[in-house]
């Protein structure tokens, strides 16, 4: 396939390479008329060339333009009878796609929560309906579909899911190797607020005579032996007041996280301080390598906190390859637009990096926390995001817990819905990817 453009830029290669290479299809693009004319591949124009016969788009500026335009008027239209989005008036499929894997309006919209995300309820995927859908691999679709129908064939052959399963390590124990001022300091708040049950549960399990609630690594070592895709990122920062592990230095507590080691694969849960502090992040993920006896090459940010480009160019600096941040905490879904990994774009400076994102489709605490679904509502989402991934392809990828697959508290019976997840990838095994 050859694509005639009036020129080749840096969001422009970026693009097409998503669309079409990442997708197994060979595409060559030029901005010579002989080269374009005189080959018998394929063609078609992603330009305002004249040529007659030759099917063509009408390019959006947007893959052209080496600057960031928070005035960009971005609405719904339809393209081939699929909807998409409208930019300044011009319904563009591949504009559409930049626009959403390089989250291009987390640069241009202000608006934060309380840990300065972006939320899910600001996205346009969201507003018009498209965030549990990958809406992105559906235009892809229909650019194969148009310009190049004799490849949805190979489109459809090169489909695989990559199941992974991942669990956040923020509390490795509610109350085991929680010894000395934070044991105390822990029993002193328990009388203020007379919480009677969480005090004769820490009595239970200092005694021995009931496990940790949220000692499930038994749990993650099988989960992680079925799927062997399996990551774990475990939070090793300092303690404040939103990172509250056991010290990193317990020899306990490191003998424990080589044993999930040994059996999934292991990335930092970078602290909540860490993302403004790039000290802090050099720290931690030295401690977890140290650990470990091996470099750390991906990681998930705590409490999902992204800031573009900030957070990526510092985890790009710290030397890490991969992140699994990608997905919204108030929402289910796909806040790239799509299930497959892409790489990050560096709007700022108008540039694609190497840094891959594995995006996820939905955290345990998304459900029970922030929509207050019950278990079997839970189900219904879960089963149609699967059928969403499987569809089109794509990475499986969702969040869980330790604290949250032990049936306790607020968390009694959501591990059914791990189950009921880890038996719908078990169920599809025929079209699972093994290869990461």
């Amino acid at each position: 396939m050859i694509v005639f453009v009036d020129q080749v830029t840096e969001r422009l290669q970026y693009t097409f390479d998503f669309v079409f290479k990442h997708h197994g299809l060979h595409y060559e693009l030029t901005n010579d008329l002989s080269v374009f004319t005189s080959s018998d591949e394929t063609k078609f124009s992603y330009s305002d060339y004249p040529f007659e016969a030759i099917p063509g788009l009408n390019p959006s500026s947007l893959l052209f333009d080496e600057v960031i335009n928070p005035q960009l008027a971005i609405t719904k239209s339809t393209w081939q009878g699929i909807e998409c989005l409208s930019i300044d008036g011009k319904t563009d499929p591949f504009a559409a796609i930049f626009y959403v894997i390089s989250r291009y309006e987390e640069y241009t919209n202000p608006k934060r929560d309380k840990h300065e995300r972006f939320q899910a309820s600001e996205s346009l995927l969201f507003q018009f309906g498209w965030l549990q859908q990958q809406i992105v691999e559906h235009w892809v679709k229909a650019i194969v579909a148009h310009f190049s129908s004799e490849k949805l064939t190979d489109l459809e052959a090169g489909k695989t899911v990559t199941a992974i399963p991942s669990f956040d390590i923020d509390n490795t124990f509610a109350f085991k190797w929680k010894d000395g001022w934070r044991k105390w300091l822990s029993v002193s708040k328990d009388l203020i607020k007379g919480n009677k049950e969480r005090s004769a549960q820490r009595k239970l399990v200092h005694s021995g005579q009931q496990p940790d609630p949220y000692d499930t690594f038994d749990r993650i070592q099988q989960c992680a032996e079925r799927f062997h895709q399996t990551r774990v990122f475990w939070l090793l920062g300092d303690i404040g007041e939103f990172d509250r592990n056991i010290s990193w230095r317990d020899p306990r507590h490191q003998r424990l996280i080589r044993t999930i080691g040994n059996v999934a694969h292991l990335g930092l849960h970078p602290s909540y301080a860490s993302n403004v502090s790039d000290k802090r992040l050099l720290e931690e993920k030295q401690r977890l390598s140290q650990i470990l006896v091996k470099e750390v090459t991906e990681s998930r940010q705590h409490f999902l906190k992204v800031k573009l480009p900030q957070t990526y160019r510092r985890l790009i600096n710290e030397g890490f390859k991969k992140d699994y941040t990608m997905g919204f905490a108030d929402q289910p879904g796909f806040r790239l637009g799509t299930a497959h990994p892409v790489y990050f774009f560096d709007l700022e400076l108008n540039l694609a990096t190497e840094y891959k994102l594995v995006p996820f489709v939905y955290m345990d605490g998304t459900f029970n926390e922030y929509l207050f679904y019950s278990v079997e509502e839970s189900k219904e989402v879960v089963r149609k995001l699967f059928e969403e991934v499987t569809a089109y392809g794509g990475v499986f990828c969702f969040i869980w817990h330790n604290e949250t697959i032990g049936n306790s508290g607020k968390w009694q019976g959501w591990s059914e819905l791990l189950d009921f997840t880890l038996d719908l990838l078990d169920g599809n095994k025929p079209a699972l990817s093994t290869t990461d």
